[in-house]
């Protein structure tokens, strides 16, 4: 009987020294936990087994033989604390006939249980397969928790590499965004950089500004992108916002396919959306693909922003350079010589608020010693008011030719500077004869601030009409 002892204890150890090179030449934790499993279907000649492990504090079967899915699929909730004492889990392994289960543990640390089914020889697991099975468990624990580290190492050196090529796009993308002043060309480069990245095939990236959407490019029919974005508060869209709350509180976006939503903004101002559909893999996207996508969003829309700007400057550049031009002309339109009387001394300034006013003066001298004065005040300022003015020089240097009398003069200045105003717009107008040798002024004054006549310390209002 003690050779028979030392003749299985001679084979257990032989197994166990096996095992442990067999387990260690792999850091594949799946190749470690088939292992597991193999062994004690080898040894105790069980009908069915599994080996399970914690992830996040709750236990998931990772490997399996002898089991029907629908056991699997049924497999009660446990966590580390829970184990003893929990009346599901028991009901399982009775339901299901799993004659043991033994914690696998590293370092005072449970990493998962091993539960093996009857053996084929219906014996029960004696004291001897306990021993056993606990050793193997101690080598298998050290092979199972290297190739967890190894696979999370291989998890983060994916996660690092992935986000060194995002950092390397993102800084090839900086100096290519920084270079394009054209909004749809802005677009495409977002868009191609996205696909590329993200692998999507239904897409769109719009700017939104003074309450009106611009699409900038979709693979969305157009129509239904733009009742879907009119249905919701552009305002509120601060934070990309993911498929559940998209399925949840935006309907309309729901329906045209989108699940990931990231807002393009500047100071903390939405003015842009970036709207992307499932992707071609069909894998969830990743906080690292909404960070990248947001950060090439944030690039676009400053380049975007950049190109309104630059566009503003240029238009506003040729609009002083127009205005510029139309001053000289209105300077050109005064009287540049004022002419020479005996009796009299003229002098006159105008100096407009802007580049172009309404304000003007004229001294058109005529025949028989008359000069004709005239001044008037086009209501408002700028380049509208600079037009009448233009009009009204025109219609007195005609009008002062024809030696017209006065008054139907006049009258005939208001009927053709009223067929040329809009409703709101008029002129105060004061004109009048000076004679430089009878030394008399005939006058017509058309609402102006009265000229004032300054004779024997008095002061007198021209303001007839």
């Amino acid at each position: 009987m003690l050779e028979t002892a030392n003749n299985n204890a001679f084979r257990n150890l032989s197994a166990l020294v096996d095992f442990s090179n067999l387990i260690n030449s792999s850091l594949d934790v799946e190749f470690a936990l088939n292992n597991i499993l193999l062994t004690c279907f080898g040894k105790f000649h069980t009908t069915k087994g599994m080996v399970a492990l914690f992830e996040n504090d709750q236990l998931k079967i990772r490997v399996s033989k002898g089991i029907k899915e629908s056991i699997i699929t049924s497999f009660p909730r446990v966590s580390q604390n829970n184990i003893k004492g929990n009346l599901e889990f028991e009901l399982f392994l009775k339901n299901n006939k799993f004659e043991l289960f033994q914690e696998i543990s590293s370092q005072n640390k449970l990493i998962g249980l091993l539960i093996l089914g009857e053996r084929l020889t219906k014996k029960p697991y004696d004291n001897d397969d306990l021993d056993f099975l606990k050793t193997l468990l101690n080598i298998g624990s050290t092979a199972i928790e290297n190739s967890l580290m190894v696979s999370e190492l291989r998890d983060v050196n994916r996660n690092l590499d992935s986000k060194v090529n995002q950092l390397s796009s993102l800084f090839d993308l900086s100096k290519e965004f920084s270079g394009i002043l054209e909004e749809r060309m802005v677009g495409k480069l977002l868009v191609y950089s996205i696909i590329g990245q993200l692998m999507v095939s239904k897409f769109a990236v719009v700017t939104c500004g003074k309450n009106q959407i611009q699409i900038l490019e979709t693979k969305i029919q157009e129509q239904q992108l733009l009742n879907a974005i009119d249905t919701c508060d552009v305002s509120k869209f601060n934070k990309a916002i993911i498929k559940e709350e998209i399925d949840n509180n935006f309907e309309s976006l729901s329906k045209i396919g989108i699940v990931l939503l990231i807002p393009m903004q500047i100071k903390g101002e939405t003015k842009g959306l970036i709207l992307l559909g499932s992707r071609l893999n069909k894998l969830p996207y990743t906080q690292s693909d909404i960070e990248f996508a947001s950060s090439v969003g944030g690039l676009a829309i400053i380049s975007i922003e950049n190109s309104r700007l630059f566009k503003e400057a240029i238009e506003k550049q040729r609009l002083e350079k127009d205005l510029e031009i139309a001053r000289n002309i209105q300077k050109n339109l005064l009287p540049d010589k004022i002419p020479y009387l005996k009796h009299y001394e003229i002098s006159a300034f105008n100096n407009s608020a802007k580049q172009v006013g309404g304000d003007y003066y004229d001294i058109v001298k005529l025949d028989n010693g008359n000069t004709v004065i005239a001044i008037a005040d086009v209501s408002g300022k700028g380049v509208q008011a600079a037009l009448l003015m233009a009009n009204v020089q025109a219609f007195l240097k005609s009008i002062c030719k024809q030696n017209i009398d006065l008054d139907k003069a006049s009258n005939l200045i208001n009927d053709l500077v009223s067929e040329n105003t809009t409703e709101g717009s008029f002129i105060t107008f004061f004109w009048g004869v000076l004679n430089d040798d009878s030394m008399e002024i005939t006058y017509v004054n058309a609402g102006h601030n009265p000229p004032l006549l300054i004779r024997d310390n008095k002061i007198i209002k021209l303001k007839t009409g």
